[in-house]
């Protein structure tokens, strides 16, 4: 694996565990369903971007 392979399997880590954590530690108090809901999308965009470029490389004989 490269070195950036590592760090973005890295993020992508933090970003999952961020999906757990923010919504019962920092927003507890927002009574309102769409303030956990809005993290949540802005966490999959971020994921599906980062996806798309440890992927998009496949198949290619580096």
């Amino acid at each position: 694996m490269h070195k950036r392979e590592i760090l973005l399997g890295l993020l992508l880590l933090v970003i999952v565990l961020l999906g757990y954590i923010l919504p019962y530690t920092v927003f507890t108090n927002v009574a309102k369903w769409y303030g956990s809901f809005l993290v949540w999308t802005v966490l999959a965009l971020i994921v599906i971007g980062i996806n798309y470029f440890l992927t998009r490389n496949w198949g290619d004989d580096q």
